[in-house]
């Protein structure tokens, strides 16, 4: 049975930083190479994510035909990203493709989506999107279609991982129009209705972002029968919406309503707070250790912080 993390000494904990650390920086040399960037450990990881959630999305029928595109950022310059058409389902490794913040395709045999563009605009919005997952989930898209956003504060699970929903006006798809129509949102909201086409949404990891296609698509789907049995629906109180915004806030997801900075009661529990968007900026931007001494600092720096963070949820 694996030792619970509170229980480990502080040696414990170093050693595990520093592992951790190593694996980190074990393909840094290969960041200012592209093309050994995109055959690194870490891209061979990414790669395999992107392929099982494409294959989520089409078992989940939120995809037909060659619909719907991946990416993941894999350094500050580079993404990796799906082609076009391909289906989902039918997804290989060696099907994606590299391209740089600028749409240029950089490594890959098939071309990428036009679709990336959208993508690419989030991630140089959005430091702390990680990845990005477009598709065209039924219920989500019927509502994109109808131009109706569902009503909001109905099930909590929604209020903490999307909250207040935005729909982007239609657009072209593969334009700049198209790409540039979430920015006004994008910042604010992981989750986007794009008006006759379907949802963006972005998140930590590719795997994240399908999370947040399904919550949005099964919260479409439940208030739509919801509202058959009864209109209109009762909602959450704002009592307890201010504690879900304490949560929220507690976890770093974004959300509309925090931008306001009104005063919050404080998160309950044992969370732990994710790396905020400064943090994920930073960290991206790490150079590797050039000799023992500087891996030594950085492996204490990492350790005393993780130290204080065990410290605060006692």
């Amino acid at each position: 049975m694996a030792q619970p993390i509170s229980s480990l000494d502080e040696a414990s904990i170093s050693a595990i930083v520093r592992r951790a650390v190593e694996a980190r920086f074990a393909d840094a040399e290969d960041e200012n190479d592209p093309y050994k960037l995109f055959y690194c450990r870490r891209a061979l990881a990414l790669k395999a994510e992107i392929v099982a959630v494409g294959k989520k999305l089409w078992q989940r029928q939120y995809v037909d035909g060659n619909g719907g595109n991946i990416s993941a950022r894999i350094s500050p310059q580079y993404v990796i990203c799906t082609p076009t058409m391909v289906s989902k389902g039918d997804l290989r490794p060696e099907d994606l493709a590299l391209v740089d913040l600028e749409n240029n395709q950089i490594v890959g045999d098939r071309p990428q989506t036009s679709e990336v563009s959208l993508h690419l605009e989030i991630y140089k919005a959005v430091p702390q999107a990680n990845a990005v997952v477009h598709c065209h989930p039924p219920y989500a898209t019927a509502h994109a279609v109808a131009g109706v956003l569902p009503q909001g504060k109905l099930i909590p699970e929604q209020e903490v991982f999307i909250g207040p929903m935005a729909l982007a006006p239609y657009e072209t798809p593969g334009t700049v129009e198209f790409a540039r129509s979430v920015l006004p949102m994008a910042k604010n909201h992981n989750t986007i209705f794009l008006a006759n086409h379907g949802i963006v949404c972005w998140a930590d990891t590719v795997t994240h972002a399908e999370w947040n296609a399904e919550i949005i698509d099964t919260y479409c789907k439940t208030s739509m029968i919801a509202s058959q049995i009864k209109s209109p629906l009762p909602e959450i109180p704002p009592a307890k919406i201010d504690e879900i915004l304490a949560i929220k806030r507690h976890l770093g997801f974004p959300d509309a309503r925090l931008a306001e900075e009104r005063e919050l009661p404080q998160a309950k529990g044992n969370l732990v707070r994710p790396p905020s968007g400064a943090t994920y900026a930073a960290a991206a931007s790490l150079k590797k250790p050039k000799t023992k001494e500087e891996l030594d600092e950085l492996v204490r720096a990492v350790t005393e912080e993780l130290l204080k963070q065990l410290d605060s949820r006692v």
